[in-house]
């Protein structure tokens, strides 16, 4: 695929230069006319590279955005565990507590 789209590329500026230098009977008008078409056509080809960069870039801005998105979310997940785990660990000291404070008042 990407062969017959370097030939459409190839034969898209170099056809206007053929055309150029084969017709010597065309008027002035129809050469300049043929000069602006191969100019238009080598603009277009290369805004067209210029979005495939711009394309390619993006892509990779959104894979780091994404890995970054799901770094995020496991680090989200790690600090719930541990707030539960504190959570815990806090009940579990409040119930030691209150049981230490009811041996002393038995006393």
């Amino acid at each position: 695929m990407n062969g017959t789209s370097g030939l459409k590329k190839t034969a898209a500026v170099a056809l206007p230069v053929l055309m150029i230098a084969g017709c010597t009977q065309l008027s002035a008008d129809d050469r300049q006319l043929l000069k602006e078409v191969q100019q238009t056509a080598e603009e277009a080809k290369q805004q067209s590279q210029q979005a495939a960069q711009s394309a390619d870039q993006a892509a990779q801005e959104a894979s780091a955005a994404r890995e970054a998105a799901e770094e995020a979310q496991a680090s989200a997940q790690e600090s719930e565990r541990k707030a539960t785990q504190a959570a815990a660990d806090a009940e579990a000291a409040r119930e030691k507590a209150d049981r230490m404070f009811q041996k002393s008042v038995n006393k």
